[in-house]
């Protein structure tokens, strides 16, 4: 019951919004009471959180099981990385839309909790450039830090705008963005 309560919370926020949905509206969707929720849920905030845990721990984890496969070079895990969050809009797209556009609803030391969690994840990206870097597979007068920021602008602002059922699929976009980064849009 959690787990559907979860998920219909997902949709209703990533549809109307979290300040704009009740707990009566996540309640009505599901058919349940208000004393349902709140057997797991202290607060609608306490959901949002668990929300936004959920998604950036699941995004950790398969994150460094590309960084731990020894089998890839820095390039490939990077791919691989930007393969993950522009997969994941198609897999998990509402969650992703209500991590990155209801943060802002969250309590200040939940936020921080947050922010933790998606600092880690843009400091491994940096470890990969900087290791790319010492490896001699990428260039020495790159910033690892600016790459970093710069596959996650482009990666996480997809959230707003890439249709995984549109005319570009998942792994086209993906390529693109790789395209993007590793040759530039400069013609040879």
């Amino acid at each position: 019951m959690k787990e559907k309560i979860t998920q219909a919370s997902i949709l209703l926020f990533e549809q109307k919004g979290f300040s704009q949905t009740s707990i009566q509206d996540i309640v009505d969707s599901i058919g349940v009471t208000k004393g349902t929720f709140y057997y797991y849920f202290t607060s609608k905030e306490q959901l949002l959180m668990e929300i936004h845990l959920d998604y950036i721990s699941d995004l950790l984890n398969r994150q460094q099981s590309i960084m731990e496969n020894e089998k890839l070079t820095y390039q490939e895990k990077l791919e691989k990385v930007i393969v993950l969050l522009i997969a994941d809009i198609q897999d998990k797209g509402p969650s992703g839309r209500v991590f990155f556009r209801e943060m802002r609803h969250l309590v200040e030391e939940n936020v921080e909790t947050i922010d933790k969690q998606r600092d880690l994840f843009r400091l491994n990206i940096e470890q990969l450039v900087a290791d790319g870097i010492q490896a001699g597979e990428f260039r020495p007068e790159l910033r690892a830090d600016i790459v970093a920021f710069g596959v996650l602008g482009m990666a996480n602002y997809s959230y707003n705008w890439f249709n995984p059922s549109g005319e570009i699929s998942v792994e086209q976009l993906s390529k693109l963005f790789s395209m993007i980064l590793f040759d530039g849009i400069k013609k040879p």
